[in-house]
């Protein structure tokens, strides 16, 4: 497991990583990355704990919280990583595999 050094915040199950990034305490899983799975399927918490049963839903809802109460700077860094994503995806080469399915 990578140990990621991080600072406490006013949420129990959150802390901040290098550069502010928040994190699952206990976990390597970014805050961004749980709200992604929330907001792009619709997952409840309940939904998100079967699909991550190694978060108790008490992370879950403190990750939860703390996206609320700092909406505009996570949906910042996800839209920045969705953008990142993308233009790493148009930059690559096209995969030897689809165009073999292509063809």
């Amino acid at each position: 497991m990578v140990e990621i050094t991080s600072q406490t915040t006013d949420y129990k199950y959150i802390s901040l990583g290098e550069n502010n990034i928040p994190y699952i305490a206990g976990t390597t899983m970014k805050v961004v990355e749980l709200i992604t799975s929330h907001l792009t399927y619709g997952w409840s918490p309940a939904e998100l704990h079967f699909q991550y049963p190694h978060l108790t839903l008490s992370q879950i809802y403190s990750a939860l919280s703390y996206y609320w109460d700092h909406k505009a700077e996570i949906d910042t860094d996800s839209d920045r990583r969705r953008t990142l994503a993308q233009k790493q995806q148009a930059a690559a080469a096209p995969s030897p595999i689809i165009a073999k399915l292509r063809s």
